[in-house]
């Protein structure tokens, strides 16, 4: 059994791994003063609910600060190494783009995710505090991708730029012509963010110049997959998934693989 995290911008998500499934999945605040303490507490609590000790760990961070707090977290609570994605760590994913370094944790595990389900090519759209859409080339590799506002941000920028404009439940209205303010606004953002998605999408495909999976994940995805009509298949535990390859793949008899 694995204990597997993903700390995003906004959410982390926190998962047990065992014979090629999801267990056990949660969802936290990514808190930027919690302490390594507090963090091995929230996860005592977590694994509470299960018997047994997981064997290792796998942690892919995009918020530097709190990527040394959750390693020393997971590492109290696990019985064998933990895996944080990163520079040195064996991926197997060859990462064609000008710099390497650049590209997020939390794209190199979900593009690693995708091809373990569908094989390659693959486009992946995450929507997090930021939408991105990735994709892997024919041959594996990682080719780069499009980075884009993700929708509560919109939302949230939409309110603080306007004076009056309030804040809107997030789900579609009765009709793309919003018969009052909140419709409207639900309208510009699930409907305009659906086109914006599908445009995005669309490009990368024209320029792959064949068709392929596109994956949606992450913690708006249920919400927009249905006005999205480039979108093949929605994967919620997709980051979780990469992240038990990539543990997979460090293991001292893996070591000779992947890249």
């Amino acid at each position: 059994m694995l204990l597997l995290c993903d700390v995003g911008n906004t959410t982390t998500v926190v998962g047990l791994w065992d014979d090629r499934t999801v267990l056990k999945r949660w969802r936290v605040s990514t808190d930027r003063e919690r302490t390594a303490d507090e963090s091995r507490l929230l996860l005592r609590a977590m694994l509470a609910e299960h018997q047994g000790v997981p064997d290792g760990g796998a942690l892919s961070s995009v918020v530097p600060p709190r990527t040394v707090a959750w390693r020393e977290a997971i590492s109290e609570v696990v019985e064998g190494p933990v895996v944080v994605v990163g520079p040195g760590v064996k991926t197997g994913l060859a990462l064609q783009v000008d710099n390497p370094r650049e590209v997020g944790a939390d794209r190199v595990v979900n593009a690693i995710g995708a091809t373990s389900l569908f094989g390659a090519p693959v486009v992946v759209v995450d929507f997090g505090t930021a939408t991105t859409v990735d994709l892997v080339g024919p041959d594996g590799s990682y080719r780069g991708g499009a980075i884009a506002p993700g929708l509560e941000v919109s939302a949230d920028a939409l309110v603080t730029h306007t004076a009056a404009l309030r804040r809107v439940e997030l789900v579609p209205p009765r009709s793309a012509v919003g018969r009052s303010t909140v419709e409207a606004i639900q309208s510009g953002l699930i409907y305009g963010y659906a086109g914006l998605v599908d445009g995005l999408v669309t490009r990368v495909l024209d320029e792959l110049g064949s068709p392929c999976p596109v994956v949606a994940t992450g913690g708006l995805a249920e919400t927009l997959r249905k006005h999205i009509v480039t979108i093949t298949h929605l994967e919620r535990d997709l980051t979780l998934v990469g992240l038990a390859a990539v543990y997979e793949r460090n293991q001292p008899e893996r070591a000779g693989t992947g890249s």
